[in-house]
């Protein structure tokens, strides 16, 4: 197996999907061990930082990538695979932005009231413990959090010439924040482009489902994946695998219009896996999927729809893949 190393320097980030030349050429079944930079460029470093005073907002969720994956073509199926994630700090932050996040006014809510107060935490992560520690910033409380590392930002150049900035989620992937991109998961992106132009980022050390000020515990990361190449079956929406089940992400507003995206999507794909009809996986799917929420603070709202495989008969997604790759990761 190849194995690809890259730490970028700052002048080798991407900050959107489309419109940035490839850093490497990788061929299919190749490993990636990559640092990622945190979404705030390292900026917010003291609970004393405010958004407004050191953050650069053209420069905010930084992509490790892109890769040229040879013989991608549009119409194929990207295959990612997880195979660690590990936090590259020992420290991490979060903050509220004025005017972003679930539970204040916004540019797209637009409402007559001041911008929440602005505030940064700093969590501390303790390795042997496995845990991150919140620090009450205008009380007392002190808890000690599991980690829970995940990628906020994995995708792949859009269709039709777009370039969409990193900040965004869609059919190309792309900022989903779900916590289910997590150690473990293999993610399929329909190919758009000539080599698919994949890349990836903001690492979060943990993060609530919702994401609701619009920040996780964010945090540099040590990511190592397995890429491969599946010709054709190129997924409308990006679908995850982990070993106990499928997932299928839906990105748009309103919210409710992401939950249908994924919703959608997942009876597309229990059609492919199972031959049903798209009636029977319709009413097979209103008795056993979950909904988790990824994001509700995005450009565009992330809605995940998840079914477990225990429910179902066994079925070999993509002749095996996700199997294989983790298979595969164990012997990096």
């Amino acid at each position: 197996m190849d194995v690809v190393e890259f730490r970028p320097r700052p002048e080798q980030y991407a900050w959107t999907f489309g419109g940035a030349a490839p850093t490497h050429r990788i061929k299919p079944g190749t490993a990636l061990r990559l640092w990622t930079e945190d979404a705030f460029s390292g900026r917010l470093q003291r609970t004393s930082d405010l958004p407004s005073q050191v953050l650069d907002m053209t420069e905010v969720n930084p992509q490790t990538g892109p890769f040229f994956v040879e013989g991608a073509e549009p119409g194929d199926t990207l295959a990612v695979h997880i195979a660690e994630l590990t936090p590259a700090r020992d420290w991490a932050a979060s903050s509220t932005i004025p005017f972003f996040g679930a539970l204040t006014g916004t540019d797209r809510t637009a409402l007559l009231q001041q911008p929440l107060p602005e505030q940064t935490w700093i969590y501390q992560l303790d390795r042997a413990a496995g845990t991150v520690l919140f620090e009450a910033q205008r009380s007392t409380l002190r808890l000690e959090l599991p980690l829970a590392p995940m990628l906020g930002t994995i995708g792949v150049a859009p269709a039709g010439r777009e370039v969409r900035t990193s900040l965004v989620p869609d059919k190309f992937g792309g900022n989903m924040d779900t916590p289910e991109m997590r150690a473990g998961t293999t993610c399929y992106l329909g190919v758009n482009v000539e080599g698919a132009l994949f890349s990836v980022g903001d690492g979060h050390y943990r993060q609530g489902e919702g994401e609701s000020c619009g920040t996780a515990v964010e945090g540099a990361m040590d990511v190592t994946l397995v890429v491969d190449l599946i010709k054709g079956g190129a997924p409308e929406w990006p679908r995850l695998e982990h070993d106990e089940d499928y997932c299928v992400v839906g990105s748009s507003r309103p919210l409710e219009d992401a939950w249908r995206a994924s919703q959608v999507g997942m009876v597309g794909w229990l059609g492919e896996l199972y031959g049903l009809d798209p009636l029977d996986a319709y009413q097979l799917l209103t008795q056993i999927s979950r909904s988790p929420l990824a994001n509700v603070v995005d450009t565009n709202y992330s809605a995940v729809t998840r079914v477990e495989k225990a429910l179902l008969p066994a079925a070999d997604a993509y002749e095996g893949v996700h199997r294989r790759l983790s298979e595969l990761a164990r012997t990096i």
